[in-house]
């Protein structure tokens, strides 16, 4: 219900848009919106796998998680405004962002077996440059005493390292957005939506990777289309609504794939 809730808030906003902004920046709204929505699944999964390889129990989860996406809508932000201010000064910075996103989306079309790996090491040893990091939890907190020094609990190291695996992906899912729209107000508001219902989608759908096999397809073709676009939009400007309409259509198919292909016992073809 949470994450029902969320996806509620942030497809309501959509209408505000539509109201003071107009049809345009609605469409690209919604694009932006499902374009980090489904880019972000894979956040959701790299939490999963964090948590299990730090020990952090269930009941402390919320907690980091709270935190952690706190962290991650001030990087946004900070990634938003400046990608914006790039792109209205260096026209040709589309070029370069267009052919990453496609050299990313084809990465992720043909290898996605250790990518979510990245992530974990680098926040462990960059915290504990900082600070001792205790082994035990210490109930909710972040720092407790260790040796009678302050140190950090393994708490505090899984939010650094769930702020370090945000801001690996907001380099493919910033660009991603600012393919469709160039308004900073609309791209941070996409972003911040679709961020704050990761927490609610979290825990409904990180044990369920393996239903959606297919989702990884569309995520590449997704980042290879946007990628695309943005590297043309200088010369062609593609309808925001036939954008939108390409991006459902990918993700559509690959979530109705997925579910068949589980149905099938995997033998669907």
């Amino acid at each position: 219900m949470e994450s029902m809730a969320w996806v509620a808030c942030g497809l309501g906003f959509s209408i505000f848009i539509a109201i003071a902004y107009g049809q345009q920046a609605f469409g690209e709204y919604i694009s932006g919106y499902l374009i980090e929505e489904s880019l972000s699944v894979d956040n959701v999964f790299v939490w999963s796998m964090l948590f299990t390889a730090m020990s952090i129990p269930l009941r402390n989860q919320h907690r980091v998680l709270f935190w952690g996406i706190v962290g991650a809508i001030v990087m946004r932000a900070v990634f938003i405004v400046v990608g914006s201010a790039l792109l209205a000064q260096f026209w040709w910075l589309l070029i370069v962002f267009g052919v990453f996103l496609v050299y990313t989306g084809v990465k992720v079309l043909r290898h996605r077996n250790d990518e979510d790996e990245r992530s974990e090491t680098p926040g462990m040893g960059l915290l504990s440059k900082v600070m001792p990091i205790s082994e035990k939890l210490d109930g909710q907190k972040f720092f407790t005493r260790l040796n009678g020094r302050r140190a950090a609990t393994p708490l505090l190291a899984a939010c650094v390292a769930l702020s370090i695996a945000d801001v690996v992906f907001a380099v493919d899912s910033v660009p991603a957005i600012l393919a469709v729209s160039k308004e900073p107000y609309i791209v941070f508001a996409s972003n911040a939506f679709a961020i704050l219902g990761l927490r609610a989608m979290y825990f409904l759908l990180a044990n369920a990777k393996e239903r959606f096999h297919f989702l990884s397809h569309a995520l590449g073709g997704i980042l290879i289309f946007v990628g695309i676009k943005m590297t043309i939009s200088h010369w062609f400007h593609l309808n925001t609504y036939v954008a939108l309409v390409i991006i459902v259509a990918m993700l559509s198919t690959a979530i109705t794939m997925s579910l068949r292909w589980e149905r099938a016992g995997r033998h669907f073809s």
